[in-house]
C-alpha cells in the first residue's frame, strides 16, 4: 500500500514552502517598488531615466516601471515572457529577469511573473510607430490630442508658443504656425493640464501643481511615437512631491501613465482606423 500519510505530509510541507516563498518575492518586489519610487521623486535624473522607461513601455504600471528601474539599471524595452512571444521575439536561455506585478488572464488578479530586457531576448525586430511631419498619422494623432482636451480650442496665431491652456477663459489656444512636432508636444502638455483642471471640478487645481505632471505626460507621448520630447521643468521635483507618502507619490506617478496610456491607446486606434477607411476607399470600384 502506498504511504498516504507520508505523501500527504510531504506534499503539505511543500505547499507551506511554496507560500512563503511567494510571501517573500511579493515582499521584496513590493520592496524593490518602493526603492524605486523613491529614487523616481528624490532625484531628477531618476525622475527622467523613468520618464524615458515609461514611454518606451507605455503599457506598463508606474509601479512596474519603478521595480524595473530600481532592479534593472540598463533595461530599455521589457517585457514578461508571454508579452515577447506576442512580439515575436524569445527570452535567451539562462537570463534572468526582474519579477514584476502582471495580471493574470484568468483570474484577472495580480500575481508575480518575470520580466526581461529585449537585450535578454531574440527574435523579430522591435517596431516603433513614428509621427512624422506632414504625415496622415500625425494629423490623427493632433486630433486626437484636441478630441481630450477639456477646454475649447482657439486659433491664436501670435501666440508666442504652440499652445497654451488659459485656465480664466478655459480655452486652449493653438498657433498653427509651428511644426507638427512642436505643435504635438505642447499640445499634449496643455491637454493634459485641462484635464487635472477638469473644467474647475479639481479643488486641487494650480498650474504649478500639474506643471510637472502635464510635462510628464507630453515627454511620455513624445517618446512613444518618435518625436524630440521636451524636457520638463525638474526644479519643481522635490515641491511636487514634498511631503508626500510613496504611496501617493506612486499614485501621482500612475495618474501620469494612466493619462497617458489612455491618449496612446486612443491615437493607435484612430490611426488604424484612418487607415481601413483609406483603404476601403482604395477598393472601392469606380463607377
Amino acid at each position: 500500500m502506498a504511504n498516504l500519510e507520508e505523501i500527504i505530509a510531504t506534499k503539505v510541507e511543500s505547499d507551506s514552502q511554496w507560500k512563503n516563498q511567494q510571501q517573500a518575492d511579493r515582499q521584496n518586489t513590493t520592496e524593490m517598488q518602493d526603492c524605486g519610487i523613491e529614487l523616481i521623486v528624490n532625484d531628477p535624473a531618476q525622475y527622467l531615466h523613468y520618464l524615458t522607461l515609461q514611454g518606451n513601455n507605455l503599457a506598463y504600471s508606474a509601479g512596474n516601471v519603478a521595480i524595473v528601474l530600481a532592479g534593472m539599471e540598463e533595461a530599455t524595452v521589457f517585457g514578461t515572457r508571454d508579452r515577447w512571444q506576442t512580439l515575436g521575439r524569445s527570452v535567451v536561455e539562462g537570463e534572468v529577469g526582474v519579477k514584476i506585478f502582471a495580471r493574470d488572464a484568468r483570474t484577472k488578479s495580480y500575481a508575480l511573473t518575470d520580466a526581461y530586457d529585449v537585450s535578454q531576448t531574440q527574435g523579430k525586430d522591435l517596431k516603433q510607430r513614428t509621427l512624422q511631419e506632414d504625415s496622415a498619422e500625425m494629423s490623427s494623432a493632433l486630433k486626437t490630442l484636441l478630441n481630450y482636451s477639456k477646454a475649447e480650442p482657439v486659433v491664436d496665431h501670435d501666440l508666442d508658443t504652440p499652445a497654451f491652456f488659459d485656465e480664466e477663459k478655459r480655452e486652449l489656444a493653438i498657433n498653427p504656425d509651428y511644426s507638427d512636432p512642436e505643435a504635438f508636444a505642447a499640445i499634449a502638455a496643455e491637454v493634459a493640464l485641462t484635464r487635472y483642471h477638469d473644467k474647475g471640478y479639481n479643488p486641487d487645481y494650480s498650474w504649478a501643481r500639474y506643471e510637472l505632471d502635464a510635462q510628464s505626460v507630453s515627454y511620455i507621448l513624445c517618446r512613444r511615437y518618435g518625436i524630440e520630447p521636451k524636457q520638463p521643468n525638474l526644479e519643481r521635483l522635490a515641491e511636487r512631491f514634498e511631503g508626500m507618502s510613496l504611496d501617493e507619490c506612486k499614485s501621482v506617478l500612475d495618474k501620469v501613465q494612466d493619462m497617458s496610456r489612455q491618449i496612446g491607446r486612443s491615437i493607435d486606434l484612430n490611426i488604424e482606423k484612418e487607415k481601413r477607411k483609406s483603404r476601403t476607399a482604395e477598393r472601392r470600384p469606380v463607377r
